[in-house]
């Protein structure tokens, strides 16, 4: 198995392919470009120069925020220096009141960098597994990790003809053009202006694995025009009149595992004692918002996106929200769980075992899939990942739905 630092390796390898294929340019980085890897005692600003020199006096920022000091200090190892350069292992001392955190970039003053939460960038993906539209991943940039949502690619890239062809998705050793939204803003550079400062990583975020890596073109305008509102009416306030703490319940397990039948019963159960609800079903949203996605891994990834921002706006409307889809990846379960606020995301593993849905099969859907009439079916030739933690565990080979509901409904109102 590759190492870390062998595919870190198979990713420059790959960039420096595309700079020669593509006949990408580059300006040249001479910029000051410094990324915080650590801050230490008495506020210092430690890492290596990316690009650029700076000197004591010099007039820098900090980005993303943009707070602006002069350089007070400069100190590699225990002596200190007038200068540092490209290169360099240093800390910084700044003047003025200004504050830094690991992941941040101090740059000149007088050509800072950009900095936003959208881009279009090329990505070329070195793991087995598929790059899938609407999964996240882990993104490392410079000294900064966030997390990044990829969006349908716009093209793969053929990189022996530069011809742009149409892909849902990139596999091991392919190249493509898309966007990235990402959850914290990043300051950056164009990949044609600094390599180190205009690229990044991919990685698992369960397991920190490298996936892929790739370099940012441009920041997409929608990224600096498009903010978050703030309304006068929000959710605490709505929770209160509602008279309840929202959160949702996330019911996921095998097709069969009885998820909408033990879902119906605990919106019942909460309705009858007053509360405000909305019940989530898979087959429902597949009516309408979700019926232009097919059961591919992609489509099932784009599926979980969608309702998942769908119930962050239920919850921050102050209600309780009963989601019950397969949703059998834990990457979008973790992604979607990631949305919410500490407390406010119930997993309820609806735990059946394959032989006894498929005996079960109330739509006669395995049997369609065991002929072959169905693909991607879950638990027949596409995976389920079962929940390791889940916050309700209800086992349907014990428990009858009405009390596998009422389990549910006393773990909601425990959290009232």
């Amino acid at each position: 198995m590759a190492s870390e630092s062998d595919r870190r390796g198979e990713v420059a390898a790959f960039l420096e392919g595309l700079e020669r294929r593509l006949g990408i340019r580059h300006r040249g980085g001479d910029a000051f470009r410094l990324p915080v890897a650590r801050v230490v005692d008495g506020g210092g600003l430690a890492g290596t120069v990316a690009a650029g020199r700076v000197r004591v006096g010099d007039r820098v920022g900090v980005h993303p925020a943009g707070v602006e000091g002069s350089v007070a200090r400069i100190v590699a190892g225990d002596d200190g220096r007038d200068r540092a350069n490209d290169g360099d292992e240093v800390t910084l001392f700044l003047a003025g009141d200004v504050t830094a955190a690991a992941g941040d970039l101090v740059a000149s003053s007088a050509d800072p960098p950009g900095a936003g939460t959208q881009f279009e960038v090329t990505i070329v993906w070195t793991a087995d597994e598929p790059m899938l539209r609407g999964r996240s991943y882990l993104l490392r940039a410079g000294a900064r990790t966030t997390v990044a949502t990829v969006a349908p690619l716009k093209y793969r890239l053929d990189l022996e003809t530069k011809e742009r062809l149409p892909a849902a998705r990139l596999e091991r050793g392919e190249a493509g053009v898309c966007q990235i939204a990402l959850e914290e803003p990043i300051a950056f550079d164009p990949y044609t202006a600094n390599r180190r400062t205009g690229s990044f990583v991919l990685a698992d975020r369960a397991t920190g694995r490298q996936l892929g890596g790739g370099l940012i073109h441009f920041e997409l305008r929608r990224s600096g025009n498009v903010r978050w509102q703030v309304l006068d009416v929000d959710k605490r306030a709505r929770s209160e009149q509602n008279a309840q703490t929202p959160c949702v319940l996330w019911f996921t397990g095998l097709s069969g595992a009885g998820k909408s039948t033990i879902a119906n019963l605990v919106e019942r159960r909460l309705h009858a004692l007053g509360r405000r609800t909305y019940l989530l079903d898979g087959d429902n949203v597949r009516h309408g918002l979700n019926k232009d996605l097919g059961f591919t891994e992609a489509d099932r990834v784009e599926n979980i996106r969608r309702v998942a921002e769908v119930a962050r706006l239920m919850v921050d409307a102050g209600l309780i929200v009963v989601v019950a889809f397969i949703s059998p990846f834990a990457s979008e379960r973790r992604m979607a769980r990631g949305l919410f606020e500490v407390g406010e995301f119930v997993e309820v593993f609806v735990d059946t075992p394959l032989d006894v849905a498929e005996a079960r099969d109330p739509k006669g859907l395995y049997a369609k899939a065991r002929r072959g009439e169905l693909v991607n079916f879950t638990g027949i030739d596409s995976p389920y990942e079962p929940p390791l933690s889940p916050e309700v565990h209800v086992d349907t080979t014990v428990l009858v739905p009405d009390a596998a509901a009422e389990r549910i409904v006393g773990a909601v109102l425990a959290r009232q």
